[in-house]
C-alpha cells in the first residue's frame, strides 16, 4: 500500500511547494486536481486553489508537472479530474494527459443530484432512471476510450451524485472491462451519503474497486428546525483522527479484503495549518494500516 495526497486539500501550496513538502514529510506520490476554478481572494479548496492545474490549455502544464512531481521523488497516484462524463470531449482529453503522464487512473465524474456535489454544480431536475441510464451510455463509451488510451477510468463514491454507494457504482460499471473502468471508495463521502459496510461492499465491487479515497466527517446539530420541528443536522469535514469514520476499521477491511494499491488523502478539516496536518495525517495512517495488518511501502523517511 502506498500513500498520496490529493491536491485540493492543499491549497496554500504551489505545486513546486506540494511536491517539495509532501516528500521531505515522506509520502509516496501526489493525485493532482485539474480543473477550471474560480479566482478567490485567498486560497481555498474550491476557488483559488494554488496547487491545481487548469483544464483551459491543460496540455501546456503536463510536461511541468511530470517534471516537478519526478524530480521530487513522488509518483501519480492518478489524476483528481471533474470532466463529467457526458462532457466526451473533456473526458478523452482527460484520458490522453492521464496516458501521457503515465498516471495510470483519472476520475470521471457522474451526474449530480443535488448543489453540493461537484462545486456546487446544479442539479438538472432529470429523474434518476433517465440521468443513471445517460451515464451508463457515457461510460460505456468511456470504457472504449479508456482503452484506447491504455489507462482506467474512476467512478468515485461521491454525496448526491448517481454513485453515491458502491451498489450504484457496481450498476453503472457492471459489465464493461474493469482493466478500463474503477470504483473509488471513499471513506468520508460514505459518511455523508451511501454507506455500506467496509468489507461487503468491497467484494461486491470486486475487480472494479481500482482506488482509495481517505477522509473523515462529523454530522452536527445546526441549531436549526424544519418545519415540523424536527432537529436539522449538517456534515462537516473533520480531522482523521475524530471523524466519525474510523480508519482503522476501514483499513482492516481493506487488508481482509487484500487490498494493497494507493489510499489517497483528501482532508478539508482546518483545525491544524496545512504543513502540520499532512505530516500527522501520513502519521497517522502508517500507524492504522500496520494495526489494521497491512503492507505498507516503507516511505521515504
Amino acid at each position: 500500500m502506498k500513500f498520496s495526497v490529493f491536491t485540493a486539500s492543499t491549497p496554500e501550496w504551489t505545486p513546486e511547494e506540494a511536491v517539495q513538502h509532501l516528500a521531505e514529510q515522506g509520502w509516496d506520490g501526489v493525485e493532482w486536481r485539474i480543473t477550471d476554478q474560480a479566482d478567490a481572494a485567498e486560497p481555498g479548496f474550491w476557488a483559488g486553489n494554488r496547487a491545481t492545474v487548469p483544464l483551459a490549455g491543460m496540455e501546456d502544464h503536463l510536461d511541468r508537472i511530470a517534471a516537478i512531481t519526478g524530480g521530487a521523488g513522488l509518483q501519480f497516484s492518478g489524476i483528481g479530474g471533474y470532466a463529467r462524463c457526458d462532457n466526451h470531449a473533456d473526458v478523452d482529453r482527460m484520458l490522453a494527459a492521464t496516458a501521457r503522464l503515465g498516471a495510470e487512473k483519472v476520475r470521471v465524474t457522474t451526474l449530480p443530484l443535488g448543489t453540493a456535489a461537484w462545486g456546487n454544480e446544479p442539479a438538472s431536475g432529470t429523474p434518476y432512471p433517465e440521468l443513471f441510464a445517460a451515464a451508463r451510455r457515457d461510460f460505456e463509451w468511456i470504457a472504449e476510450r479508456a482503452a484506447h488510451h491504455g489507462v482506467k477510468a474512476l467512478v468515485e463514491l461521491h454525496h448526491r451524485t448517481i454513485t453515491a454507494s458502491a451498489s450504484s457504482a457496481l450498476r453503472l460499471l457492471q459489465g464493461l472491462d474493469p482493466q478500463h473502468v474503477g470504483v473509488i471508495h471513499d471513506l468520508g463521502n460514505l459518511l455523508i451519503e451511501g454507506q455500506e459496510d467496509y468489507l461487503p461492499a468491497f467484494e461486491l465491487l470486486g475487480d472494479y474497486l481500482a482506488h482509495v479515497h481517505v477522509k473523515n466527517a462529523v454530522w452536527v446539530n445546526s441549531g436549526d428546525t424544519d418545519e415540523s420541528g424536527a432537529a436539522v443536522y449538517r456534515n462537516e469535514w473533520a480531522p482523521l483522527r475524530s471523524g466519525q469514520g474510523s480508519v482503522l476499521q476501514y483499513f482492516k477491511a481493506l487488508a481482509a479484503f487484500g487490498y494493497d494499491g494507493w489510499v489517497t488523502v483528501e482532508d478539508f478539516s482546518t483545525e491544524l495549518p496545512l504543513a502540520e496536518r499532512t505530516a500527522d495525517n501520513l502519521d497517522y495512517l502508517r500507524s492504522a494500516a500496520a494495526l489494521a495488518g497491512l503492507s505498507v511501502a516503507a516511505g521515504r523517511r
